[in-house]
């Protein structure tokens, strides 16, 4: 995905009701929208728009992101007052993943790229920005231990959760 090439940069950005901040001094050449179910679940939207952060790049400015645990690979991050969803944090990356729409200039960050397209609704089958293709394929050594982990809530009622 992208070159991966660290752009220097200055951007703030956060929640809607301001509990949470953070300032970046640079992001990922990465920038993507991602369409698998757990993105789609986590935004609660039909895809969720990421930028690669290298950790030593970001500073939180005010409070700190409340995080679940989306599978033992990964967690997501979000405030816990307003429920804006802010990071996908996949433990053994060297990044993070900032929200795109979380940045107080988002079109700077256009994304440039798909994931997940084994959930893509075929309404966004037109989208002109690249597919690089399902998450089986691009995700490819992380699927299993992903899916044998999966913490997020079925895609149904249940009686209680967790199970």
């Amino acid at each position: 995905m992208g070159s991966h090439e660290r752009l220097e940069v200055d951007a703030s950005g956060g929640c809607k009701c301001g509990a949470v901040r953070y300032r970046v001094s640079a992001v990922l050449d990465t920038s993507h929208i991602c369409h698998c179910r757990m993105c789609q679940k986590a935004a609660g939207n039909f895809f969720i728009a990421l930028i690669g952060v290298p950790r030593d790049a970001i500073a939180w400015t005010r409070g700190m992101p409340a995080t679940f645990n989306s599978s033992d690979k990964a967690a997501r991050g979000f405030c816990a007052d307003c429920g804006t969803p802010l990071l996908y944090d996949y433990f053994e990356s060297k990044h993070i993943n900032l929200t795109t729409g979380s940045f107080d200039d988002p079109s700077r960050f256009a994304p440039r790229f798909q994931f997940g397209l084994e959930a893509r609704l075929p309404v966004f089958a037109d989208l002109p920005i690249q597919a690089e293709g399902t998450t089986e394929e691009t995700m490819a050594d992380l699927v299993a231990a992903i899916a044998a982990t999966n913490h997020q809530h079925p895609d149904h009622d249940t009686e209680s959760w967790p199970e």
